[in-house]
This record gives C-alpha cells, sequence and structure tokens, in this order.
C-alpha cells in the first residue's frame, strides 16, 4: 500500500483534514503520517519530522507527500535530502484537503504511486467545476447575483466588521466584489481585508454585494446580513477616553459592561460587583496602565541574495509572526492574519523584482497603509496603524530584532503573555498584571504566582481599550478591577492593599517555622518548581521542601533529549538550592497536548485524553529509563521522592516501578533509603479506585487543576470555562475525600495543584486526610499562616 504524509504548518488542521480523508475511506486500511506544526499550538514546519512521518509511513509501495503552502515545500524538499532513498517519495503539489481526500481513497482501494499523485492532483477538480466565469480580478466577475445593503455600524466598514465580511466572503464557491455605491467607488474582490477597508464605507453608506459561482446567491444574502448587521460597534473602534470610574468584574459580563459604558461616552458607569472569577495571583495593585513596547527596526540597506532565499526568509518570518497572533485566540487578531495575507503577495512581487525580503516587506506595508492614510475618514485613516504594527512584526522577525519590553512601572495590560514574557517581568516595576485572555491555570498564572505578581486574567478584550497612562486598582484575590477609580474607591484599594502587606510581612516573618494547625497538627508546604531560580525561591520563602519539581523543562525547546549527565546536573543543583530538604521529582509529563518533536505521538483527536504524562514515558522506555538513572543517582545523595503523571491503572504504576528499580540496580549502591515512589491523582479513577493503588505507592499527590478539568469536563485552559474550575469544586471535593479514606494510615497524600493556595480549600483539604501542600515559591509563607489559623476538625 502507498502511504502518505501531509505537511502542514498546523496539527490541529492536519488532524482534521485527516480524518476527513480517513471518513471517505469507509474502514479500508489506510498507511497515513502527519508532520504538521512545531507543537500543538506553534505553527511551522520541521523537516526531521518530515522525514521520521516517511519512513513511519513507508509500508513497502513508497510514499507521496502532500503539503499545504511555502515553508512547507521547502522544508518536504529537505526531508528528502536526508533519506537514504528518496527515489521512493514522490512529492505532490496538489491542493492539501481536496489532494488528500482523493488520494487516501485511491490508496487505500490499492493504488500504485503514479495513481496516487494522479488522483490526486485532480482532486480540485469537482469544486472548479462548480464555478462559472471565476476569474483573477475580484473585480471583473460575470454577472450574478446582487444586492444593496446600507451600512449600520457606527464606525463603518473598519477592521472587526471588515474582517467578518472577508471571512463570510471566503467560505462560499463563489467569487464576491463590492463596491461604495455611495461614493461611486470601484469593485474590490471581497475577500481582501485591505481592499474592503479602503472602500472607505461609513455608517449610513450604501455598498453594492454581487457574486458569482455555485454559491452565488448565498454569499450575496450573508454578505448583505454581515454589513448590515451592526454588531461589532461594541467590540471594536470604542474611544479611547473614560470619563469616569468602571469597575469590571472578570465574570462574562464584564467586557459587555466595560464596552457599554466607552461607547456611550457618558451616563452611569458600569458597575458588575465584586468579581467572581480570573483571580490569578493575589495581591492588590495600584498603578498607570502600561504595555509591553515593539522596539524600532531600521531596514538595513542591503542587496537582495537571491529571489529563492529572500523568499524563503520572508515565509520563516510570516510563519513567526503567525504563531506570534495566533498565540492569542481573540477575533481582533483574525484581521492581523488576513492583512498577512493581503500584503504577502506584494512583498513577493519586491523579492521578484530584487529587494531583500525586508524592504520588500517594508514597501508593501507603506502602499497599504498609505492607502488608508489617503482615506478622509479619520478613524478608517486610523486603521493603518494595524497595518504598521502587524508590519513591524514581520519585519522583526526578519531582522532578529529584541521582542517588546515593558517601559515605566505601574500595572501591564495585555491580551495575554507568552511564557517566557510573564517569566521576564520584574516585581519591582510591575506593580500588577490584567490580561484579556488565559485562566488561573494557564502558564502565565502560574507564573506571576511565581513570582508574586498580583494579576487577574480572562477579564476580557474590551480591557485592551484602557489608555496608558490610565489608573488600575486590581486585587488579584477577588478578580476586581477598578479602572479610573475615584478618590474614594482608591482609598479602600490602598487600605486593602496595606492590611495585604502587613499580612505578608507576618507570613514572611515565620516562613521558616513549621505550619502547625491549631489543634497541633503538622503540614508539611512545599514549593512547585519549574527551573532552578525557583529552588532558590522556594528556599528563601521557608518551603519545607519541592513538593513538585516539573522536569518536563529540562526537555522543552530542544531537538533532542537531554541525556542522563545533564539531567543529573540540574537535578542536584535545585537540590543544593534547597539546602537538602526533600525533592520531588515528577516525571516527564509531556505529551500530545505538549509534544515533543523527538517523542513523536500518534494523531489524536483528544490530546487530553491521550498519550500523555506516564502513557508516553512507557511509550518510549529508552528516554524514560535514562530519567529514571538520572533520578536514581540523585538520591543517593539527597532525598528523593519519584512522581509519576497521569497514573490510570495499577498496571501502569507497577511497569514504571519496575523500570524505576531497573534504573536503581544500574545506578549502582543498593537502594536509596531517602527514595520513595508515587504518583500524582489527576484521573478520576484513581481516586475512586485509590485502595487498589496503596500497595505500590509511598505516597499520593492530588494535581487539583488536572483532576478538576477531567471530572468536570473543562479543559483548564479555556477561559469561557474559567468560573468551572474555579476553587474547589464540591465533585472534586468528594474524590479527594475517598482518596484520603483509602490512604488513611498507610499512605499521606499531598496536594500539588493550584487549589492549595486557596485559603478556603485549606481547611477543606486538612479535613480529609491531606498532610502536603504545594504551591507556588512565592506563595509558600501566606500558607503556612492559612494552615496556622485553622484546625484539622474545623
Amino acid at each position: 500500500m502507498v502511504g502518505l504524509v501531509v505537511v502542514c504548518h498546523s496539527r490541529p488542521l492536519a488532524r482534521a483534514a485527516v480524518a476527513l480523508a480517513s471518513e471517505m475511506t469507509r474502514g479500508q486500511p489506510l498507511s497515513i503520517e502527519i508532520a504538521a506544526g512545531l507543537n500543538e499550538e506553534t505553527y511551522g514546519t520541521d523537516a526531521v519530522a518530515i522525514m521520521e512521518a516517511v519512513v513511519a509511513a513507508d509500508s513497502g509501495d513508497g510514499v507521496v507527500v502532500l503539503m499545504d503552502l511555502g515553508s512547507a515545500v521547502l522544508s518536504a524538499e529537505t526531508a528528502l535530502e536526508l533519506l537514504d532513498d528518496p527515489g521512493r517519495v514522490t512529492l505532490c503539489p496538489a491542493p492539501l484537503v481536496e489532494g488528500l481526500v482523493a488520494a487516501a481513497v485511491a490508496a487505500a482501494g490499492g493504488a500504485g504511486r503514479d495513481e496516487v499523485v494522479a488522483e490526486a492532483l485532480g482532486g480540485l477538480a469537482g469544486k472548479q467545476a462548480h464555478f462559472d466565469g471565476f476569474v483573477a480580478d475580484g473585480g471583473d466577475v460575470d454577472a450574478g447575483p446582487s444586492s444593496f445593503v446600507t451600512v449600520t455600524d457606527p464606525h463603518g466598514l473598519h477592521a472587526r466588521p471588515a474582517a467578518q465580511v472577508v471571512g463570510a466572503a471566503r467560505s462560499f464557491d463563489a467569487r464576491v466584489s463590492l463596491r461604495n455605491a455611495t461614493t461611486g467607488s470601484g469593485w474590490v474582490p471581497a475577500s481582501s481585508l485591505s481592499r474592503v477597508a479602503t472602500l472607505g464605507a461609513l455608517q449610513g453608506h450604501e455598498l453594492e454585494v454581487r457574486a458569482s459561482g455555485r454559491q452565488g446567491q448565498e454569499a450575496v444574502d450573508r454578505l448583505v446580513a454581515v454589513v448590515g448587521s451592526g454588531q461589532s460597534s461594541a467590540l471594536d473602534g470604542v474611544p479611547s477616553e473614560l470619563s469616569t470610574e468602571l469597575r469590571l468584574s472578570t465574570g462574562v459580563s464584564a467586557p459587555a459592561a466595560f464596552s457599554e459604558q466607552n461607547v456611550s461616552g457618558g451616563g452611569p458607569p458600569g458597575r458588575a460587583g465584586s468579581a467572581v472569577g480570573g483571580a490569578a495571583s493575589p495581591g492588590v495593585a495600584i498603578g498607570p496602565a502600561m504595555r509591553l513596547r515593539e522596539p524600532s527596526v531600521e531596514v538595513p540597506d542591503q542587496p537582495s541574495l537571491g529571489v529563492d532565499v529572500e523568499r524563503g526568509r520572508l515565509e520563516a518570518a510570516l510563519d513567526e509572526t503567525r504563531r506570534e497572533i495566533a498565540r492569542i485566540p481573540d477575533p481582533i487578531f483574525d484581521a492581523h492574519l488576513l492583512l498577512l495575507d493581503d500584503l504577502q503577495p506584494d512583498a513577493a512581487a519586491g523579492i521578484e523584482q530584487g529587494l531583500a525580503a525586508p524592504k520588500a516587506w517594508q514597501a508593501a506595508v507603506d502602499g497599504i497603509a498609505s492607502s488608508f492614510d489617503a482615506l478622509p475618514d479619520p478613524y478608517l485613516r486610523g486603521r493603518a496603524a494595524d497595518v504598521r504594527a502587524v508590519g513591524h512584526q514581520v519585519l522583526r522577525a526578519l531582522l532578529g530584532a529584541p521582542a517588546a519590553a515593558v517601559t515605566g512601572d505601574g500595572v501591564l495590560v495585555a491580551a495575554d503573555l507568552t511564557p517566557a514574557e510573564a517569566a521576564g517581568l520584574d516585581p519591582a516595576r510591575i506593580a500588577g498584571v490584567l490580561l484579556a485572555e488565559g485562566s488561573p491555570t494557564s502558564h502565565a498564572a502560574i507564573l506571576t504566582r511565581t513570582r508574586g505578581i498580583p494579576a487577574v486574567v480572562g477579564a476580557g478584550r474590551s480591557v485592551m481599550q484602557i489608555p496608558d497612562g490610565r489608573v488600575v486598582a486590581l486585587d488579584g484575590s477577588s478578580g476586581e478591577v477598578v479602572v479610573g477609580p475615584s478618590e474614594e474607591v482608591l482609598a479602600s484599594f490602598r487600605a486593602r492593599a496595606a492590611r495585604e502587606e502587613g499580612r505578608r510581612q507576618g507570613a514572611r516573618s515565620r516562613a521558616a517555622d513549621p505550619a502547625v494547625t491549631s489543634d497541633g497538627t503538622q503540614v508539611l508546604v512545599g514549593a512547585n518548581i519549574g527551573s532552578i531560580d525557583d529552588a532558590r525561591a522556594a528556599a528563601a520563602n521557608g518551603a519545607d521542601l519541592a513538593g513538585l519539581v516539573r522536569t518536563e523543562f529540562l526537555f522543552l525547546d530542544r531537538a533532542t533529549a537531554p541525556d542522563v549527565d545533564e539531567q543529573v546536573a540540574v537535578y542536584r543543583a535545585i537540590a543544593e538550592a534547597l539546602g537538602g530538604r526533600r525533592v520531588t521529582l515528577r516525571t516527564l509529563d509531556a505529551g500530545s497536548d505538549k509534544p515533543l518533536p523527538y517523542l513523536p505521538g500518534p494523531v489524536e483527536a483528544n490530546p487530553y485524553l491521550g498519550v500523555r504524562g506516564l502513557r508516553l514515558s512507557l511509550t518510549h522506555p529508552a528516554v524514560f529509563a535514562e530519567q529514571l538513572l538520572a533520578i536514581a543517582r540523585v538520591a543517593r545523595e539527597t532525598p528523593v521522592s519519584v512522581m509519576f503523571p497521569m497514573v490510570t491503572t495499577v498496571d501502569e504504576l507497577r511497569r514504571a516501578r519496575g523500570m524505576l528499580d531497573e534504573a536503581v540496580n544500574r545506578a549502582g549502591g543498593g537502594r536509596p533509603d531517602g527514595l520513595r515512589v508515587g504518583l500524582m491523582v489527576e484521573v478520576p479513577a484513581v481516586a475512586l479506585r485509590a485502595a487498589e493503588f496503596v500497595p505500590y505507592a509511598d505516597f499520593f499527590s492530588v494535581g487539583t487543576n488536572d483532576l478538576t478539568q477531567y471530572t468536570l469536563a473543562a479543559e483548564r485552559g479555556n477561559p469561557a470555562l474559567m468560573s468551572l474550575a474555579r476553587g474547589l469544586d464540591p465533585a472534586v471535593a468528594r474524590l479527594i475525600d475517598e482518596l484520603g479514606r483509602a490512604a488513611a494510615g498507610r499512605v499521606p497524600v499531598a496536594v500539588c495543584g493550584e487549589v492549595a493556595a486557596d485559603e478556603q480549600a485549606v481547611p477543606r483539604l486538612l479535613a480529609a486526610g491531606v498532610r502536603q501542600l504545594s504551591v507556588a515559591p512565592a506563595l509558600v509563607p501566606l500558607v503556612k499562616q492559612s494552615v496556622r489559623s485553622v484546625g484539622v476538625d474545623q
């Protein structure tokens, strides 16, 4: 059977295409592999991954590789050079989805490689047959259905509704064009964001929509509905002035209240009351709003290195920029992605004319931005800033310029933060963080807690309208945010901050003391650690141990797994930073939702329920054995607990323990006295069957983030489901009770999830039998103080 390989910039897109193709083969055997994306969320292509996919797909009859665009072709060509026998592989330029479906059906039916390629190349024929008068210039459409519609949006056809128009136009098998009948403009293709926006369509202007093709009438009807709806005014084009105090709730009603206040420009401010969600990092922050600033970038006067080289540079920069934009799932950034599509052809033309990629790109940006500058409406002229902003992102990627940085002191307002950006925040300058996106269990939220910076997340994209310099007050414990607070409200926040600081100072003064409840029960309070610096912070904050070391930080963002010596050096450094305290090393917690290029996994429809955690380690025993050997060697020098993640069955735990025993034997010197073995309780089935695991475990550690996710069927990183994951859910609490009863007097129980830092949850956890809590290093003193204030039997 001929094997198939799908090369695509997006892994979810590739999985969906493969699922569709597999559906068409009606259960027939099919050899198909995916080499898509750099990971689950990052766009790009990797030649080594493609080469490995080709090898896996080749069952003896050769392989056909289908690619989406741009650098996918270059990466596939590079992959051929890595193969011992590239002659067994054919790169096929067929359209990805249609070509893949046709190729899959042919391959599953036993066709040879040439026939599979021919079928793939003909995959688009069916769609082409539906088009009549399909022409290159969007303005020269054959006669077809047409209609007129009046623009109702107060700001006209600005970025957001223009992006909606483009998205709608592209969703039909039709060629759609628009013209501004009021101004007498020419026709423009409705599939081009920049061309649609330059119609200068204002509120009250009349547009004519026409289309040709099989779905021409449907396309016209849909665009008329989009243009005439006027539903985006509360989401874009909001004036930056805020004349009154505005109180935000991070619940779902907050963004609407914020937008309405801005749009109305007067009247009583929207007040959503105390926040009930989005509290990401405790503490009170007051300060002027500020943002990450892009450094200036100068285009060098350099000659072209050749069309192919410069085209490759541009493709790579565009891929990087798309990945940056895609990290923030906000509709407003859809317009930025569409702008990239509009700018790319002009830049490519400049490269063909002999310009270097940076100069060609800048010329394309200047050309489209100037078309906005020439418009009479001041709001539409302002859209030139969007073009220049996205242009700057690509230029920075082209030239390797530094990323955005914070200037000044205050409250950082952002759509979201990457882990690298959050890790780089300076607590001395950043009073607090307010994010439009994210959830309390996101990487950004975890890192703000680690650095002790108050934060509120998932507040809605309306917070991006807060002007620079406007005073923001937020409470990271409750999620409350006030923009432009009155003196009375400011005084309230300052009093709250003073009480919080006093409480923190009191907790810090006793950080090194044991955490003993009011009725005499000692509770160990450890730190969750993801680096050597975190270990130092844990020791400084009085942590009794490292309750969780996320060892995957050693495995991520690299082409090969760390060897035994590198792992030993890092684990030893963490132990030294903690001064001999116990170190709980969680084995590699990666997999389909946190993929590693050197540990490829299967295509999965739901990666959170797939091959991850211990399942992945057992699938790759060589890498797992190396990590266990490194842990065994360090355990000879310092007290170490080994913790296995994502355990579901007793058999998995027994297999992992058996491999650990083999590693101990390889390390020599007998079994270390301080070595303990446990598992994370993240799967509800383990909590319900805990008694079966007790004989094989020295401890249990509850990962409440994942346990909550799986119990409530609510993905932990989805801000829309933030309310479900807040605090200690009663169903999760019952599972911990079951675990505590099964473990009572036999196996100690710890909690290393975010709930361990929730003061309201701590008494409930202690009553369930939990005797160890592990939190972000900066929160250790506060959690110890919280333990001292309660009794186990309360």
